[in-house]
């Protein structure tokens, strides 16, 4: 692989992870001017049109007369199981817990793909990987903690529940998108394009769908272009110039040590130091297992 490429794709991959390192704060500033249902109503309409621009150039478009009506079924449930159900349930969690907690306690997905795949996909573990989820389960267990301030407000376990809930749902959302072959910005697309749809038509009956005014547009447009819209893209694009997918896949961890940086500088949250041990334990048992996975798959 040319050198240039690979400088191409760490670009994209650090400009991706930059990105999703300043999400958790854009949630909880846009939670100050609106509700949930507001800030992922603005995000997702953003997220929409900006997926829609990036489809003109190659007429990337034209993909979607070859989705069939089981494609279109498809896109209608993946769209309601995300964005709506997943940052529906997320921004809630955001709302009750520090971005410092709720962060690390959504990106344990990893480790619920691996559970849930036994009875999915049949898969079998071995007591490597356990040893491995126990380590991010007990960086879990850490991170809620939260320097012991957990037992002062009954909300936060409410708060923790739906952070990490909202793993599961995107482990089961990735698992049935790889089995999907068709353009996945298309179908990213066509799933934000019904949720769009369904967002608009409860917000008519919920009333105050839309964020109400220009500080609050301005986080949920930041949350559905670089959080949910663009950063797709150049990770996709990351991966498709990495001389070697896991070096690239590995900077994403990056992206915690990152947020807490962030969250410190701009919401001026006081960093637990149970949070810092927690997502060093969470990530390395991510990590090990990911080095499982390799050296099985090279076998």
């Amino acid at each position: 692989m040319p050198a240039k490429s690979a400088r191409k794709a760490y670009l994209f991959a650090i400009l991706a992870v930059l990105f999703w390192s300043t999400s958790p704060t854009a949630f909880k500033l846009g939670l100050r001017f609106q509700d949930t249902y507001q800030l992922l109503t603005g995000a997702t309409l953003s997220s929409f049109l900006v997926l829609g621009l990036l489809l003109i150039p190659g007429l990337r478009f034209r993909k979607l007369a070859e989705f069939g009506w089981r494609d279109i079924g498809f896109s209608l449930l993946m769209g309601f199981l995300n964005p709506i159900a997943y940052y529906l349930i997320l921004f809630r969690a955001y709302s009750i817990l520090p971005a410092q907690v709720a962060q690390p306690l959504n990106m344990i997905w990893p480790i619920v793909l691996v559970i849930i795949s036994i009875p999915m996909l049949r898969q079998k573990i071995g007591w490597k990987s356990i040893g491995a989820m126990m380590l991010s389960f007990s960086g879990v267990v850490l991170v809620s903690l939260q320097g012991g301030a957990v037992e002062k407000d009954p909300e936060n376990r409410l708060g923790i529940v739906l952070a990490l809930s909202t793993s599961f749902l995107w482990a089961f959302y990735w698992i049935y998108n790889t089995r999907d072959k068709k353009d996945p910005l298309v179908r990213l697309f066509l799933n934000f394009m019904f949720a769009s749809l369904f967002l608009l038509s409860a917000g008519l009956l919920k009333g105050d769908m839309f964020p109400g005014s220009f500080r609050a547009w301005g986080t949920a447009a930041y949350v559905g272009v670089f959080e949910m819209g663009v950063t797709f893209v150049l990770w996709s694009m990351a991966m498709q110039y990495a001389p070697a997918t896991d070096r690239i896949s590995n900077l994403v961890y990056f992206a915690p040590f990152l947020n807490l940086v962030i969250v410190n500088l701009v919401l001026d949250e006081k960093i637990f130091q149970t949070t810092v041990y927690g997502i060093v334990l969470l990530v390395s048992g991510i990590l090990i297992q990911n080095m499982i996975h390799r050296h099985a798959d090279k076998k």
